[in-house]
């Protein structure tokens, strides 16, 4: 079939857009995307605002006291978790605490180094339940090579917890020389995507038996510091590095196009799916660039460190599928566009609203 000679532009956000709720929260708060950035602006920030957190990005870089002896940055992040079910093909609500702050601090190009773990327990949670968490928790952090050094332990009347929330708070270490943030893409820049995308929210869907069949995919949480260390050995000018989780690839990427104030345009046969996650996705109607990652990262970096980053990614046990995905463009709109197999272009906003609860 011929390509047409000039691509067919298709406006307008990929989810409908929900009534505006400003008295009160929802599930559509939680998602990652358009009302959660909403709700960060609006309530949070004017309360609690500081440069760090102005920077917009998954972490905050925080600068020494003059006379310091050391050089270089503390990163910090903190993270909640409340998945449902607490255990689900190729993770479970520990692993994924750790997991998550590591690869927080890890996408700053900084070596994490030490977490604290708050626990929520609810009355009538199984002592081995919780044994499994913790176990968990400590083989991820024994494989990310961190330090659980401090953490607290709450119960709450039965009904009132979901069985067990945990969030997780994560040190790390900058070197002076390291610049990554979610600023910092540029014009000329490539897009690669560490995996194939989609993983873990498929993973968590069908392990509560709302798919209506049965599949194999698993959920891909996974430390990443290791994979973006060796990444880094071999594209040290990495200009952006981020785990796009709540809101996935498009929501990411359209966070990362507005903090830049640049254009993105991604090739959408190039981005990979497990055959499993696509039938999904069309039978549920739902849209795989939108559903949650935990163990895989974007990287935007110049176009002449691609190839290294690239042969770097796929050397690694969590990067074998990695992929160049599209470029940045010139124009400063903030806009992520899609280019089909027919050359038809269509716009990636952000999730409007709560596509899947209690994921991560």
């Amino acid at each position: 079939m011929d390509q047409p000679s000039t691509p067919i532009q298709m406006e307008g956000p990929v989810c409908p857009v929900p009534l505006r709720h400003n008295e009160q929260i929802v599930l559509g708060h939680g998602s990652g995307g358009r009302m959660t950035n909403d709700l960060i602006r609006q309530v949070f920030q004017p309360a609690l605002s500081s440069p760090a957190l102005l920077e917009g990005n998954d972490f905050a870089r925080l600068s020494l006291p003059e006379g310091a002896a050391l050089q270089g940055r503390l990163i910090t992040s903190t993270d909640c978790h409340i998945v449902s079910p607490l255990f689900f093909p190729g993770g479970d609500i520990g692993r994924l605490a750790v997991c998550g702050t590591v690869n927080d601090i890890a996408v700053s190009g900084a070596r994490p180094l030490y977490l604290t773990a708050g626990f929520i327990l609810e009355e009538g949670l199984p002592i081995d339940t919780l044994h499994r968490v913790v176990q968990s928790m400590q083989a991820a952090a024994g494989e990310a090579g961190v330090q659980i050094v401090a953490g607290d332990t709450k119960v709450v009347e039965r009904g009132k917890a979901d069985g067990l929330f945990i969030t997780t708070t994560g040190i790390g270490w900058l070197p002076d020389q390291i610049h990554i943030g979610g600023e910092r893409a540029q014009k000329g820049d490539v897009v690669l995507v560490s995996g194939s995308v989609g993983d873990h929210g498929i993973a968590v869907l069908a392990e509560r038996g709302e798919l209506g069949f049965t599949t194999e995919i698993k959920s891909d949480t996974a430390p990443l510091n290791h994979l973006i260390d060796a990444m880094l050995q071999a594209a040290p000018h990495v200009h952006v590095l981020r785990d796009p989780t709540r809101g996935g690839l498009a929501t990411t990427l359209k966070e990362i196009a507005e903090q830049s104030r640049v254009d993105i345009q991604l090739e959408e046969k190039a981005i990979p799916i497990a055959p499993g996650v696509r039938a999904a996705c069309e039978m549920l109607g739902f849209d795989p660039l939108y559903i949650a990652n935990e163990g895989k990262m974007i990287v935007i970096l110049p176009e002449d460190e691609a190839d290294a980053a690239l042969q770097a990614l796929r050397a690694h046990p969590y990067g074998v599928s990695a992929m160049r995905i599209g470029a940045v463009l010139p124009g400063q709109s903030g806009r992520v566009s899609i280019r089909t197999p027919l050359g038809a272009t269509r716009v990636l906003d952000m999730l409007a609203g709560e596509m899947l609860p209690r994921i991560c």
